[in-house]
């Protein structure tokens, strides 16, 4: 009950009588009391005045469902969406959703990662309502060989809300990184689900460095957070669904394909570009100069001879930033 009178409240323009809220919910007004209090409790400033009833004031800066919600207006990212206090990985969530059949835009929010999954192999995992965590599920009707523009856009959505909401000069360090001066700001980790020749699903995690104060001395000197960054926190569920409407409308726009126009914004706001880079081919460790992005979203790479190599994936290390 205590969700539905939040979404009441969240959506009244100003008071609503405790009345009118029983008679909304078929409950009593004592139930409604208790319900408001235990609100209260929780963190949300909730006005009480005689003869007028209750009005929302503000509401605790963690992510919630009936928050999130209220404030995303997208049709297809997010419509579904489960906002999980803790979880071991969004990515393994949503994976199983798919596998049950969840809806195409599914999106799947933690407040706590436990088992965070990043390239590699690797895992990572932050303090309760540090960052936020999410996936979002497509089930887009093309091969496999066509979901290459995924990540890149889901990066350019993310660093355009960034810029958008904190006024940030963040850029994107290929393939799926953000970063802010030359530390690591947000996370991208792209997997798929394919049989034969056809997608079931793709399933996109982000993970965004909120209002992490510090980090884990191993990865300090290249991570960052939005909070040490602009001196102040943000609304994480409002900041939150900048970011969905910003990948709605990047994938919806370029009908999930690298198009000219993304590519060239893209390729504006990639700070691996025009750096020196070194990758791994088999066993060899190869280095050139980061020259641009192709419409499947490789780096080009100008070798020592003028040749052009297409890199698709693999460990980059960019010179000057990490």
């Amino acid at each position: 009950m205590q969700k539905k009178i939040l979404d009441i409240l969240l959506n009244a323009d100003d008071f609503i009588s405790g009345q009118e809220i029983s008679e909304k919910l078929g409950v009593s007004r004592q139930a409604v009391w208790k319900a408001i209090n235990a609100l209260k409790e929780k963190g949300y400033e909730i006005q009480s005045v005689t003869n007028r009833g209750y009005r929302l004031v503000s509401s605790p800066n963690y992510l919630n469902e009936s928050s999130l919600k209220s404030l995303l207006h997208n049709k297809i990212i997010g419509k579904n969406l489960i906002v999980l206090d803790s979880v071991d990985s969004t990515n393994d969530y949503l994976k199983k959703l798919g596998n049950e059949g969840c809806e195409n835009g599914t999106v799947v929010v933690a407040r706590e990662q436990t088992k965070g999954k990043g390239r590699l192999g690797r895992t990572w995992q932050s303090k309760k309502d540090d960052g936020i965590a999410f996936s979002v599920l497509l089930r887009p009707n093309v091969a496999p060989s066509e979901v290459s523009a995924i990540t890149p856009l889901a990066g350019l959505a993310v660093c355009k809300a960034i810029r958008e909401y904190t006024k940030l000069d963040c850029v994107i360090k290929w393939p799926n990184d953000i970063i802010v001066g030359r530390k690591k700001l947000v996370g991208i980790l792209t997997e798929m689900s394919a049989e034969f020749d056809a997608v079931e699903y793709v399933i996109t995690g982000i993970g965004i460095n909120v209002d992490h104060t510090s980090f884990p001395e191993e990865i300090a000197f290249k991570a960052t957070s939005l909070l040490l960054e602009t001196g102040r926190h943000v609304d994480k569920n409002e900041f939150l669904a900048c970011v969905l409407e910003h990948i709605e409308n990047e994938f919806v726009k370029n009908n999930l394909e690298l198009t000219s126009t993304a590519l060239s914004e893209y390729t504006d706001l990639c700070a691996t570009l025009g750096r020196s880079v070194t990758f791994q081919r088999g066993t060899r460790r190869i280095s050139g100069m980061a020259v641009g992005v192709s419409e499947h979203g490789e780096l080009k790479v100008m070798m020592s001879d003028g040749t052009i190599s297409l890199v698709n994936s693999g460990e980059v290390t960019v010179q000057g930033i990490y």
